[in-house]
């Protein structure tokens, strides 16, 4: 039977407690697995693919972003990271939690899984601390031209010279989100597409720690990160020998319907990555791991996960 629990563990921002939770086996841990969710969600809705890691042998843990889940101390901290140096706080969070589950399995293959945002997040990590995992999985990512970053981080700074940075801006949420439902005929709702599963979507819809709009500090900080991701001397600095294995949906509008996955995955190889596997899903939307053949998606990553570590 898997085994549940929560622990907190102090922010890079000396304000806050991450919220986390870990899911482990009922057995020996062959592996374990850091997950890192995406903006507008919490590390919950992660629950089932967890329970099936684990499972299998995996140890895994996930913690709540500054501004998301219950790392929240105030509603208006929703979808907000700091007034500034908002994404390397992120960063340094996830890299607390690295060295937490590092001390709690010493000697375990350590895998970090990232989702959307939460893929970001990893690849700025790749670069910031190479070396620190045994193999990593970037679920739903994709890329932005430098240009686009630079024109949406300006359009923020103007947003919150305007309003402040914990201000939700209707502009700067439709130039982000606005174009997703493009492809989808007869959505239903505006997240539909996160993925097929309309329970999934109703569910989101309905979580009142997802869904929100994003402040304009939240957006500036993302498109810094999207810039620090795409710069050659930065992806020059990962672990060269390190597995990376893209999963994402043929229909999801973040990764440019598979064409912006195959793009990063060729940046990869071409900053020298000597192991980069792409598994595009066709017909999935953007949450590859909630969709309506998930079981497919849960068995890929792990079958990966447990031939790269040799588990």
């Amino acid at each position: 039977m898997v085994q549940i629990s929560d622990f907190t563990f102090p922010s890079s921002d000396g304000k806050h407690d991450i919220h986390s939770r870990l899911w482990l086996p009922d057995g020996p841990v062959l592996q374990a697995v850091q997950l890192v969710h995406g903006v507008a969600e919490h590390i919950g809705r992660y629950d089932a693919f967890a329970r099936y890691l684990a499972e299998h042998g995996c140890a895994v843990a996930g913690d709540d972003h500054l501004g998301h889940g219950q790392s929240v101390s105030d509603p208006a901290e929703l979808g907000w990271f700091a007034e500034k140096d908002g994404w390397a706080r992120l960063v340094e969070d996830e890299k607390r939690l690295h060295d937490i589950l590092l001390e709690r399995f010493p000697g375990v293959p350590l895998i970090l899984f990232g989702h959307s945002m939460g893929s970001f997040i990893a690849r700025t990590y790749l670069g910031s601390y190479p070396g620190q995992y045994d193999a990593c999985v970037l679920s739903g990512t994709g890329r932005q031209s430098a240009a686009v970053c630079k024109a949406g981080r300006l359009l923020a700074k103007r947003e919150i010279a305007a309003h402040g940075s914990q201000y939700r801006s209707p502009t700067l949420q439709k130039l982000a989100f606005g174009s997703y439902l493009k492809r989808i005929e007869s959505p239903i709702g505006a997240n539909d597409w996160i993925c097929r599963d309309e329970a999934v979507i109703r569910a989101y819809d309905a979580d009142p720690l997802c869904g929100f709009t994003a402040t304009a500090g939240l957006m500036r900080d993302m498109m810094e990160g999207l810039e620090t991701i795409g710069r050659r001397d930065h992806m020059a600095r990962m672990d060269k020998a390190m597995p990376v294995l893209f999963i994402a949906g043929g229909e999801d509008p973040v990764g440019a319907y598979g064409k912006g996955v195959e793009k990063v995955a060729a940046g990869f190889r071409r900053a020298g990555m000597k192991d980069v596997t792409v598994k595009l899903y066709p017909g999935s939307r953007h949450e590859v791991l909630n969709e309506l053949d998930k079981e497919t998606v849960w068995r890929d990553a792990l079958d990966w996960i447990e031939e790269k570590t040799g588990k």
